[in-house]
């Protein structure tokens, strides 16, 4: 059955080659070619030809060779001679067809250049950045259901990370923490490196963890994610350690209620930009607007951030599959931060918000 689901998006990207008129994609970007075979290896290309049931040739090294024949049905097994992106040009050189795509977004001007030398002055080459990434923006059923489980995880490490939050004790030891709760959970690590935030750092969007130790009445951040079975969450909270002020109190209404009109403006055919604006629109009404400083949210599956990307401008229109966070934020340079983030899958004739921690307002 698995084989079957890596065969059927294989498939799919063969139909959009064709209409691009392409008789091969390179494919070079490690969750891509997880997405199209199931290779967890860590180097290698994939060529996906437009034409044929046997459309997969995997091209990787000697470590990964028998890795690759483990996970994947369906896909030609190749071990490199000499350097990857060389090698690569070879095998391009030998297959049939003149017509060559790759994703301008994932190949460096270096490595392009060592695969067009050497496959030869006969091939002909397109940009055609996100082919892959545009199929993967649709979450089929078992790809929400590990979303799912992927989220319950983050929910369950947000909430023990809260109770560790006493003065005196150090970002540092909260972020070891938070990702060696991830790790008892079952994920293999975090989606990305977490984000824990006291005082004026919480400011900090995306501050790095530091010996700073919690001192009672100050804003905490924390931003954690997990990869569960290949699939990434992400989520965020904000906490006070003491009494906050009605200073306080009355930005995280307002944040509350931004975050609150854009995941009611997730829908099936929502443009991206009217749910940014959504958020946007609230805080402006605070006269908070122009302490939001990056976008609502971006798309989530195999990595943190994917396609599609909900900011200012985006006129790509939401569909079922979709996975997406929700996130904004008010930042006061030398004071601290808010943010408040959520993940949300959009259905046919609804939305669903997969995190599900409390987002009232909470004093420790």
């Amino acid at each position: 059955m698995i084989g079957k689901t890596f065969a059927k998006r294989r498939h799919a990207l063969q139909q959009r080659l064709r209409h691009q008129d392409i008789h091969s994609l390179v494919v070079t970007h490690s969750p891509d070619w997880y997405y199209l075979t199931g290779f967890t290896g860590e180097s290698g290309a994939l060529v996906i030809s437009a034409a044929g049931s046997r459309n997969a040739v995997l091209l990787t090294d000697g470590r990964f060779v028998a890795h690759a024949a483990g996970e994947t049905s369906g896909v030609k097994i190749v071990q490199q001679a000499g350097g990857l992106f060389p090698a690569l040009g070879k095998l391009l050189e030998a297959l049939p067809g003149r017509k060559l795509g790759f994703d301008s977004g994932q190949l460096t001007v270096a490595q392009r250049d060592d695969v067009v030398k050497a496959a030869g002055p006969r091939k002909s080459w397109k940009a055609v950045p996100g082919l892959v990434a545009a199929l993967r923006m649709h979450k089929d059923p078992a790809e929400l259901a590990a979303m799912r489980r992927a989220a319950l995880l983050a929910d369950e490490v947000m909430s023990a990370a809260a109770r560790m939050l006493k003065p005196g004790i150090r970002e540092l030891e909260v972020a070891a923490e938070i990702e060696y709760q991830m790790k008892t959970r079952g994920a293999s690590g975090p989606a990305f490196e977490t984000i824990v935030a006291f005082g004026a750092r919480a400011a900090l969007p995306h501050a790095r963890p530091t010996a700073k130790r919690l001192r009672k009445n100050e804003l905490v951040v924390l931003d954690l994610g997990a990869i569960l079975a290949h699939y990434c969450s992400d989520m965020t909270r904000t906490y006070f350690v003491g009494r906050a002020s009605s200073r306080v109190r009355g930005w995280y209404r307002a944040v509350l209620e931004a975050q609150a009109a854009a995941i009611a403006a997730v829908s099936n055919g929502a443009s991206c930009g009217a749910i940014d604006a959504a958020a946007r629109d609230v805080l402006q009404k605070h006269r908070l607007d122009r302490y939001f400083i990056h976008s609502t949210g971006h798309g989530l599956g195999l990595e943190v951030h994917e396609d599609p990307r909900l900011a200012r401008g985006q006129t790509k229109l939401l569909e079922p599959g979709n996975v997406v966070t929700i996130e904004p934020g008010v930042y006061f340079p030398g004071v601290g931060g808010i943010r408040i983030e959520d993940d949300v899958a959009v259905h046919e004739n609804r939305s669903e918000v997969l995190t599900r921690v409390s987002r009232d307002f909470t004093e420790i």
